[in-house]
């Protein structure tokens, strides 16, 4: 394939004896896009096997929840400190073979975990190294899914590609009933066997059918190809912008660093991972012990958050395009974080004081919900910004999330026995209204990228 431009774009010119090739039906960017809603689902499903299984486990093995606290800590510090490294693997490989290599990691790790013996010696130190490696692959994820959407999709259309990816952190969550049941009938173990199965399935199903950009893909037809090359930088692109050079441009660290919307984003991230990973964690423990429901009622009441946030990301992922498209891209793009975050502060002070468990549930569900609204925002402005390098700066922005999941995982159980579980909300509250304040300063428009102009 040549290359022409052509009104200021750079379109794909087909050779003489090819040709065109026009589809009908669902684009296929989307149906990839749905694809990745199903593996960040696989990804999650393992973190709900960690929080439904942690009481079965610090039996078994004499851990206390602080300790279970350290385990999942321990993911998030390998998750989080291989942000930046994965992203920079996700620019090298691209995310066709990026993801596929991540599956194969999840599938490894996991399974380590299902194979841990009984009475086994130095139990908690095995589990924090199993879990910190997992963490340090599952790093490739979301910087590898930002690289994908950056390649395939307009601009306009961003905020609805992360939201549905973003969806499958909900719909990982809704398998609580069904994480619990095997657990029930065949112990904690066969839940992890199940999770390595399912990850290594949907990452062999995506290697078989994705390409790392609509240029290499041969299902896509020339006009949404045209379509996506015209209109996914944000401004103007020069010829410059083509399938040959992506990718080749040295990464300007100095600009990257001193961005005031880089450092505001991952400010911000920090509080959207500590309030979201007090769901993850601590959610089910919560409503067994402090709210004293049953265990099944407790693992029924604990899918109501995932479902609210499946719920935000679809809706936030619409709405900033909609917002987008009529009045502007910094209003789409960081008007509705912000408040989103601010109401999730209230409704986590309010659900946390409730005296009935259920409402307790519906309200903080609420909140889990209207804080993923704003989800879609954070990785749309990421790639608004950052262009071909989106691999790093989503790397960066994710890993301030995943230190403030890694504090929330440690701090929750040590505030709560030393304060209540009432505190260990308010203290998320007060994060997530500071973080909607940064939203003040972050600028969609503040490009990084030279291939834009």
């Amino acid at each position: 394939m040549s290359w022409r431009k052509r009104a200021g774009a750079i379109l794909p010119e087909m050779e003489v004896s090819s040709p065109p090739t026009t589809r009908t039906g669902l684009p296929i960017r989307y149906l990839l896009v749905l694809w990745l809603t199903v593996i960040s689902a696989a990804a999650y499903l393992d973190r709900t096997n960690i929080s439904l299984a942690g009481i079965e486990i610090c039996k078994e093995f004499g851990i206390s929840n602080v300790r279970l606290g350290w385990i999942s800590s321990a993911f998030l510090i390998g998750y989080a400190g291989f942000q930046v490294p994965a992203g920079l693997l996700a620019r090298r490989l691209g995310p066709r073979r990026s993801l596929a290599l991540l599956a194969a990691w999840w599938a490894f790790f996991i399974s380590l975990t299902a194979l841990m013996p009984r009475g086994i010696g130095n139990a908690l130190l095995v589990f924090l190294l199993v879990r910190f490696s997992l963490g340090a692959g599952e790093a490739t994820m979301f910087p590898a899914t930002s690289q994908f959407v950056e390649r395939w999709f307009p601009a306009k259309e961003r905020g609805k590609a992360n939201g549905f990816i973003f969806a499958g952190v909900g719909l990982g969550g809704m398998t609580f009933p069904l994480v619990k049941a095997i657990i029930l009938g065949h112990g904690w173990r066969a839940a992890f066997g199940f999770s390595a199965c399912v990850c290594a399935a949907v990452g062999l199903v995506w290697y078989l059918v994705s390409r790392d950009t609509p240029e290499q893909h041969p299902w896509v037809g020339d006009a949404e190809r045209a379509l996506i090359v015209r209109e996914r930088r944000v401004t103007k692109a020069v010829a410059s912008d083509d399938a040959a050079s992506y990718g080749r441009h040295t990464i300007p660290w100095g600009k990257i660093f001193g961005s005031e919307t880089v450092l505001a984003l991952t400010a911000s991230y920090f509080s959207f991972g500590y309030v979201a990973w007090l769901f993850i964690s601590w959610f089910y423990i919560y409503m067994a012990q402090a709210r004293g429901v049953n265990l099944k009622t407790s693992a029924v009441y604990t899918m109501l958050p995932f479902l609210a946030m499946t719920a935000g990301c679809l809706m936030g992922g619409v709405v900033s395009d909609w917002i987008v498209s009529h009045y502007g891209l910094r209003p789409g793009r960081c008007v509705l974080p912000g408040i989103a975050l601010a109401l999730t502060a209230v409704l986590l002070v309010l659900g946390s004081r409730v005296e009935s468990a259920a409402m307790a549930a519906v309200v903080l569900a609420c909140g889990a919900g209207v804080l993923y609204i704003a989800q879609s925002g954070y990785w749309a402005v990421t790639a608004d910004v950052s262009g071909e390098y989106v691999g790093v700066v989503s790397g960066i922005m994710n890993m301030g999330g995943q230190i403030g999941g890694a504090c929330t995982a440690s701090l929750t159980p040590l505030i709560a026995a030393h304060f209540g579980w009432e505190m260990s909300f308010v203290t998320a509250a007060s994060l997530a209204a500071m973080g909607s304040l940064m939203w003040l300063t972050i600028d969609p428009k503040q490009q990084l990228s030279p291939e834009v102009v």
